[in-house]
């Protein structure tokens, strides 16, 4: 079976992640299939990097996300927007929209810092 797994990457005590295609029985930082994204949990807002054309193309043929990717997934509203691709929306209109909800996060951000 394939997963959407968290891969650790970061020097000690600086953990950051790559979001991978992985193989269920691979050991966590083993070998992977594919990155499709990046997370990193230790800046002020976490900051997640996803490829959503990849995560759907993945999750369409079978690859299930485990526990934390679920969690990544429904902050930045990836399965919200795959329920609505396999309804039959266009891949296009998905991943515009989830790069203007990316941009507008950032800009949020900006905002609180100053």
């Amino acid at each position: 079976m394939v997963r959407i797994r968290l891969r650790r990457v970061g020097l000690k005590n600086q953990p950051s992640y790559r979001i991978v295609i992985q193989d269920k029985e691979s050991p966590r930082d083993g070998r992977f299939i594919e990155i499709i994204g990046f997370y990193n949990p230790r800046t002020e807002p976490a900051t997640i990097t996803l490829d959503e054309a990849k995560a759907y193309d993945w999750m369409v043929k079978g690859a299930q996300p485990t526990e934390s990717v679920a969690a990544l997934f429904k902050t930045t509203g990836t399965l919200d927007r795959f329920s609505r691709f396999k309804q039959g929306e266009a891949v296009e209109t998905l991943v515009n929209e989830a790069k203007a909800a990316e941009a507008k996060r950032g800009s949020v951000t900006k905002t609180r810092k100053d």
